[in-house]
């Protein structure tokens, strides 16, 4: 951490740090207390290595939180087209009411700010908030002790929310630079499903810095699929925390989609704490120019009988970065486990890189599980096939392409949302690649 970004946390006061409720008050503090000893992370940090966030934020941003409001008048750029969904929107780190839409949300589900949610929410939240994600990654805590909006979604024993939630995250930087960090707690109870799709976005030409901490309970018999878009056309830089934790006979189905950013950071960790539970973790990266996008996974196989299957795929061109580091731990109890890993790459150009280390560490001894990586360029071979059957060189190179990226995105269950992500990257790969 250098001088000036010393300085500036350690000038915090804990009379400034924001709190909706006492619990989350001294969240934030332990949070910040913990962040002031370990710092930011450098170029030594193991983590981080071959991701210098800190050196570029500190060159490109000051650390103060923003709180300008947004001279967005519309939100339609940003919406996923013909997309029926119950849409949260947030704004600069700020819960945007006026964009949002819950009018036809079931009534037994609860959705609130943290800081509008009643006495017996707020228990709920308190219970939950940080129960989860004990990392001690330095930008986690940076959001815990600074997130600016907290969103809950609570749903009840057998409940099918028929309709997916819609979370915008949405950076104006037309003014000045945005920081902004925002929260997420869900928790879906025994016997229901939900779906949750995220997307960022930012406008303007100053930076963005967005931080955001998403804890997911997943109870018995429940389904959870989520599914996050990274398309953003500005300077966005972002670092997200996700942890979700399974209960028995549970079902997990998450997509990541990353197209666009300057920096971008995706922490997700699944805690597989029961028996018979079914895990899908997919991810496609599809990046040009200088951006960077690095993905560290963690599954942990708590107890026995249950399979997970986890797969990344990356096309890189020009001077762009992929980092990969997925973790698969199987403790002694998870007898039977079923753990599968793949990171897959293609590089398009000399200048464009890839590191990858998957990572399977086991202290069970009946289990099937596998990890592995591979990194290479377009077959030569399959693109001379098909021009020899007369199909231009741009055509039969995003082809192969195309049919490279298709089987990570087989999780997605909504048809306008699988159109929306296919015709995305259908896009991407005649127009970049």
């Amino acid at each position: 951490m250098t001088t000036a970004t010393e300085t500036f946390f350690k000038s915090i006061q804990e009379s400034t740090v924001p709190s909706y409720f006492g619990e989350g008050k001294t969240i934030r503090k332990t949070a910040l207390q913990r962040l002031l000893e370990i710092g930011l992370p450098s170029n030594k940090s193991e983590e981080y290595r071959f991701t210098p966030i800190t050196k570029t934020l500190e060159k490109k941003l000051v650390w103060e939180t923003s709180t300008q409001a947004s001279t967005l008048s519309s939100i339609e750029p940003f919406l996923i087209p013909g997309l029926d969904a119950h849409l949260i929107v947030l704004i600069n780190g700020a819960f945007a009411k006026q964009f949002s839409n819950l009018d036809e949300l079931e009534s037994s589900v609860t959705v609130t700010t943290f800081a509008e949610a009643n006495t017996q929410i707020k228990e709920k939240i308190v219970a939950q908030l940080g129960s989860l994600n004990k990392s001690d990654d330095a930008f986690s805590l940076l959001n815990t002790a600074f997130y600016q909006e907290g969103i809950f979604i609570h749903v009840p024993k057998n409940t099918v929310v028929a309709k997916p939630f819609l979370i915008l995250h949405i950076n104006d930087a037309q003014q000045k630079q945005v920081v902004s960090h925002t929260r997420l707690l869900v928790t879906v109870e025994n016997g229901s499903a939900v779906s949750v799709i995220e997307k960022s976005d930012s406008i303007g030409a100053y930076p963005c810095f967005h931080t955001f901490t998403e804890e997911i309970v997943v109870g018995e018999d429940a389904t959870f699929d989520y599914c996050k878009v990274q398309n953003d056309s500005g300077s966005i830089h972002q670092v997200s925390n996700t942890t979700l934790s399974q209960s028995n006979t549970s079902k997990v189905n998450t997509f990541t989609l990353t197209l666009n950013g300057q920096l971008i950071r995706n922490n997700l960790s699944i805690i597989i704490d029961g028996e018979h539970c079914e895990s899908h973790f997919h991810g496609l990266y599809l990046v040009t120019g200088n951006t960077l996008v690095d993905n560290h996974t963690v599954v942990d196989h708590q107890k026995p009988n249950s399979f997970s299957n986890e797969l990344y795929k990356g096309i890189m061109d020009e001077n762009s970065k992929g980092v990969f580091n997925g973790k698969i731990y199987v403790r002694p109890h998870a007898q039977k486990t079923n753990a599968f890993q793949s990171n897959r790459n293609i590089l398009m150009s000399e200048s464009a890189t890839i590191n990858t280390k998957p990572q399977l560490e086991i202290w069970a001894d009946d289990v099937k599980c596998s990890h592995g990586c591979t990194t290479g360029q377009l077959d030569e071979e399959a693109l001379f096939y098909l021009q020899a059957r007369g199909i231009p060189y741009d055509s039969a190179k995003a082809m192969l392409l195309y049919a490279f990226a298709l089987d990570v995105v087989a999780l997605i269950k909504n048809d306008t949302l699988k159109s929306y992500v296919d015709d995305l990257i259908t896009e991407r790969l005649h127009k970049n690649f």
